[in-house]
């Protein structure tokens, strides 16, 4: 009869083939790894002291200094990868003319219901296409053309505040304050 091995403390291994036993790097061409220990032959990975840097490519003239470089964040490529660029959602006038009847109120829920303003950034009405209709318009900012033109049909162009964070909305809607202030 065989012997029942015990299983205790004294005997807990890992799985066979879990662990690997590590790079000894350096310690003769029997082990796969000597004379130049891994890091190929010549070039800047192969000295001591080399980091390899972000967006480093070899000396030549990196992405980041080739993209052209065009000020302000409302410039459509002022920052290769548009993290800072304002956004808003267009509704222009012939859509509105399209979707509402006369007398309504047009908010951002209202646009979203209509299937116009499905994101979540600020409502701005544009000029394209014309009204006929009496609206209530109160939307985040309004293209001056715009602003004229619905209220040449006799509705009204009401602003509301932009969600915080979004500069290009909220900086039309403090010039359209300080202009009518002015008048």
């Amino acid at each position: 009869m065989a012997e029942e091995k015990r299983v205790g403390l004294h005997s807990l291994k890992p799985a066979p083939g879990s662990r690997r036993s590590r790079k000894r790097v350096g310690r003769g061409a029997g082990t796969g790894h000597g004379k130049t220990s891994g890091r190929g032959h010549k070039g800047a990975g192969s000295r001591s002291g080399n980091k390899r840097k972000i967006a480093y490519e070899g000396g030549q003239n990196p992405v980041h200094m080739r993209m052209r470089k065009l000020r302000g964040s409302h410039k459509k490529m002022s920052m290769p990868f548009e993290k800072f660029r304002t956004r808003t959602q267009p509704v222009n006038l012939s859509d509105l003319e399209a979707r509402f009847a006369a007398n309504d109120e047009v908010t951002p829920e209202s646009l979203r219901a209509a299937g116009l303003a499905t994101r979540r950034y600020p409502v701005k009405v544009l000029a394209r296409g014309e009204i006929s209709k009496k609206l209530t318009v109160r939307v985040h900012a309004f293209s001056a053309q715009a602003k004229e033109k619905i209220e040449a049909a006799g509705g009204t162009a009401e602003l509301i505040q932009a969600p915080p964070g979004d500069a290009r909305a909220r900086d039309s809607a403090t010039r359209d304050t300080e202009q009518e202030a002015a008048t």
